[in-house]
């Protein structure tokens, strides 16, 4: 049976992935702050476009999933 699920977003452009970043592996300007706050060994959480374009940094990966389906997004965890 082929049933359409309203909820989900369709197409590729609204898929966004979701992976973990080093703050160490942040712009000067990001890492600094960041680093005040987190700590140099923190990882943070980016939500990414298909077109790897960053969208948003979070503290974690729940908020980064929140995040994305709160924007009807689909999101995906990339490792």
């Amino acid at each position: 049976m082929n049933t359409p699920f309203p909820g989900f977003p369709e197409g590729k452009s609204r898929i966004v992935y979701v992976r973990p970043v080093p703050v160490t592996e942040l712009p000067d300007e990001v890492r600094a702050q960041m680093s005040e706050q987190l700590g140099e060994d923190a990882v943070i959480y980016s939500v990414n476009a298909t077109d790897g374009q960053r969208l948003a940094l979070v503290a974690d990966r729940n908020l980064a999933f929140h995040l994305a389906k709160a924007h009807d997004f689909a999101p995906v965890s990339v490792h």
